[in-house]
């Protein structure tokens, strides 16, 4: 059989070790020419090819469920259940996604984009067939980056106090999350992968077979199984795996995630056994593709790049790019933090995404990296805080939703100093609805004692990163994904703003435009656009969406008489709220037309593609706001 003919996972059953492997090579090849085509996870789905191929040969994918934690090393899974076809898509508008998702396939038993979320969905599955009478075999599949989380611990400790509840969970352990992994449970998984106990026995083993009389080199295939069952046995009774077994479960491992025999061997005995167990298979991160196994943080997600040499495809444009906001933030907070040794970088597993590894070279003992730990990161900032520190957080918009209540009961009400620092806000593009960042300004804005701001380019993001640190309280920085749009940066002396004031870009009577972050500059060409028309419009830099500047924004608005708000993220809650909300306490009575992404889950696409589907362009937003406010109509009468 092969990769090409697999439409169900079913079709594994009684496949032999040698067909397994013909498909295992056919799923590497296919991964690796459609991330080199399109872009996308590439490193932890190379390295769980052989754990899929082996865990479903021993379930019913008809009845049984696996939960995938994370998503992004799910390629394999989704190759084998049905979507070989489209896989060419992945990622793309309309395409296969590049997560979980349920409304995807039947096999996509849940749908996750963060971390540490699979033993706990799993568990929950478990004891609702529990209830219902069924016998369904549960699987969670978890890396040991996001066994760092406190979700998946809590979920481990409520499993082992379920003796009775069969529970399957499979720990990938392969030393890394996106960057290499730290704390205290990474450093215990490793001393279990380099266990002596069961490489003594079975390498003795084998020492001893071959030392038989008319045996020598000569290794039946049956002698073979004996080693790899004893192998099984050894696991079981490894003492390395103590903790789990007095959280309650049975321990297995660890095994090699590369062997298929022995990893169906273990899961086929796993089945067997009652209550929670956890199998520890040890994998390597990109396995099969020696420039990612060389890499495993630079290959965990590529964009599209050279197969033959593993480097990403030259740019098409002659003209040099921008600098990152990830990059002009993380020059920036070195220059200010050589001079401030109060000043400490903190990510939760994310140091080359937000450009803070760049931070942790110069300067090492001034960073932190938690693991896949946002609540922790955010109340540890608080108690460094307390102690007269300026902790910066520098964490996704998207994931910094995980550490809500940190904000509130650990930051603010307590008035802290914690700079947030939000990267990825706004749309994201290919990776879907789990990483748009689309709701910071709604979640945060609700909250006493917080300063937000949004800088319009790189160099008044460097002004910014200067406020947060210098503001004696909380306050939150959020910046989209990419390039900035060339502003020239500030090398010394670089001032604070003052905290609620916006600027005025253009001043015009017919219409005011209150732009947010990165809508500044779309709509100084929706101004233009405009103009074209022969409508006026006055454009205002917000800078901060609370506190508001009403003292600008107030008097401009009674004077105009129209106004639109335009932001990169939720309309409900969001600038455009903040803005109705100040000129109905103020009595102001002018039509605001909000401009933003509306109740929808915006899902993965190019953000080119998601702009226009969402009416984001400048040509779409001055075409809503003339039709909006009836100004052609209005200069054909006047005509």
């Amino acid at each position: 059989m092969r990769l090409s003919e697999v439409t169900h996972p079913n079709q594994l059953h009684g496949l032999t070790i040698s067909q397994l492997e013909v498909i295992a090579r056919e799923i590497r090849q296919k991964h690796l020419e459609t991330i080199a085509a399109t872009g996308g996870h590439l490193g932890p789905g190379l390295g769980v090819v052989e754990l899929t191929l082996a865990l479903y040969q021993t379930l019913d994918l008809d009845r049984d469920k696996v939960v995938w934690d994370v998503g992004h090393q799910a390629y394999p899974h989704k190759l084998i259940t049905g979507r070989y076809k489209n896989f060419h898509t992945l990622r793309q508008k309309d395409g296969i996604a590049g997560y979980l998702n349920r409304r995807e396939s039947e096999f996509d038993h849940f749908g996750a984009g963060h971390a540490s979320t699979s033993i706990s969905a799993a568990l929950g599955m478990a004891i609702a067939r529990d209830l219902q009478g069924d016998n369904y075999k549960t699987v969670a599949i978890i890396g040991d980056g996001s066994l760092t989380g406190g979700m998946a611990l809590e979920a481990i400790n409520h499993a082992g106090h379920l003796p009775k509840t069969n529970l399957l969970v499979v720990l990938n352990d392969n030393e890394m999350s996106i960057s290499p992994n730290v704390g205290a449970i990474p450093k215990y998984l490793n001393k279990m992968r380099l266990s002596p106990p069961m490489k003594f026995i079975t390498n003795n083993l084998e020492g001893q077979i071959r030392n038989i009389p008319f045996v020598g080199e000569q290794i039946s295939p049956e002698i073979e199984r004996i080693k790899d069952n004893l192998k099984i046995v050894t696991m079981v009774q490894n003492k390395v795996g103590a903790v789990f077994e007095e959280l309650g479960f049975t321990y297995i491992g660890p095994v090699d995630g590369h062997n298929l025999r022995e990893l169906i061997d273990t899961f086929k005995m796993a089945h067997t056994l009652t209550g929670p167990v956890m199998v520890h298979v040890s994998t390597t991160k990109g396995k099969g593709y020696s420039y990612a196994e060389a890499d495993r943080v630079g290959y965990h997600a590529q964009n599209s790049f050279d197969l033959a040499t593993g480097k990403a495809k030259p740019s098409t444009s002659s003209k040099p790019k921008p600098p990152s906001y990830s990059k002009v933030f993380a020059d920036t907070l070195i220059k200010l933090a050589e001079h401030d040794k109060r000043i400490v970088a903190i990510t939760a597993a994310m140091s080359t995404g937000t450009g803070l590894d760049k931070f942790q070279a110069a300067l090492p003992n001034q960073f932190i990296d938690v693991g896949i730990a946002e609540q922790h990161a955010i109340t540890v900032a608080a108690g460094m805080a307390c102690e007269g520190m300026r902790p910066v957080a520098a964490i996704y918009s998207t994931f910094l939703q995980r550490g809500f209540d940190q904000i509130i009961h650990d930051v603010c009400i307590q008035n802290l100093p914690v700079f947030f620092c939000l990267d990825r806000a706004g749309i994201v593009g290919a990776d879907g609805p789990t990483h748009q960042g689309m709701y910071d300004i709604a979640y945060l804005r609700c909250i006493p004692n917080i300063v937000l701001m949004a800088p319009k380019d790189e160099a008044e993001m460097q002004n910014m990163i200067v406020t947060g640190l210098t503001h004696n309280g909380a306050s939150a920085m959020r910046y989209p994904r990419g390039n900035g749009v060339g502003a020239p940066l500030q090398d010394e002396d670089i001032e604070p703003l003052p905290i609620g004031k916006a600027e005025v870009l253009r001043e015009g009577k017919d219409v005011l435009l209150l732009a947010y972050g990165s809508m500044v500059y779309p709509s100084l060409q929706v101004a233009e656009l405009l103009n074209e028309h022969g409508v006026s419009a006055t454009v205002v830099n917000a800078r901060f969406a609370k506190p508001l500047d009403t003292e600008l924004i107030l008097p401009l608005a009674q004077k105009i008489g129209k106004v639109v708000t335009l932001e990169e993220g939720c309309l409900m809650g969001g600038f455009g709220s903040a803005v109705l909300e100040a000129l109905n306490d103020a009595n102001v009575l002018a039509p605001v037309y909000r401009i933003g992404v509306p109740d929808i889950l915006v899902e993965h696409a190019s953000p080119e593609q998601s702009f226009n589907a969402l009416g984001l362009s400048s040509g779409q937003i001055c075409d809503r706001i003339l039709q909006q406010f009836a100004f052609n109509k209005q200069a054909a009468m006047s005509n």
